[in-house]
């Protein structure tokens, strides 16, 4: 049997693809999570042999809780997303993520997809990845995506200097590159584009 752990925010969707997929005679269900570190949490107790992650979810996005899972489980880790913004393949695919599919994918081939990463395999969809080879090239450093990833949560600079643990000046020196490489004139500009690019 092939066990199994779902990670989504959206209840209806997490457990109708539990119950799908739990009808697949091969498949154990475990039992699912709505964010990210919930998921880490679970996978590190559960060990299941594959995730199926959300993309976007509360606490720790889909890659986010992938690096953290696969730091210290021995597991596959298949992210599943709505909306497929190109960068997020590539940074998938630097976490070692076996599986990225549009939550369009119908289920049966979810399963199929289940099964070729268990086998060793990955799996990434055709169209996903057409997109990802045209996107546009992350010029930002990381410590300057660490920035404007921290500020879309962190309001001020002062609290993005904390989280990040840095010193409020290179906090701002960090958030002037960021504005100057994307040709943009406020910080919430800068993370609001590098968001949609699938930066963070």
């Amino acid at each position: 049997m092939i066990r199994v752990l779902i990670a989504d925010d959206e209840t209806m969707i997490r457990t109708a693809m539990e119950t799908l997929l739990g009808m697949e005679e091969d498949i154990e269900i475990l039992p699912g999570v709505a964010d990210g570190q919930a998921a880490v949490e679970a996978a590190q107790q559960l060990q299941p042999d594959v995730c199926v992650l959300d993309l976007e979810m509360p606490e720790l996005d889909g890659v986010e809780a992938a690096r953290e899972i696969n730091r210290t489980v021995a597991t596959k880790v298949i992210i599943c997303t709505r909306h497929a913004r190109p960068g997020v393949l590539r940074r998938a695919l630097a976490e070692k993520v076996a599986g990225f599919v549009p939550k369009s994918t119908p289920v049966e081939r979810l399963a199929g997809v289940i099964r070729e990463v268990m086998a060793g395999r990955r799996y990434i969809d055709p169209d996903i990845a057409a997109t990802a080879l045209t996107a546009e090239q992350c010029p930002l450093t990381d410590r300057e995506l660490d920035v404007l990833r921290a500020g879309r949560d962190a309001p001020t600079i002062a609290q993005i200097a904390e989280r990040l643990n840095l010193a409020q000046g290179t906090v701002r020196n960090y958030v002037s590159t960021a504005m100057q490489k994307l040709g943009v004139s406020t910080r919430t500009e800068a993370a609001q584009h590098a968001w949609e690019q699938g930066w963070i």
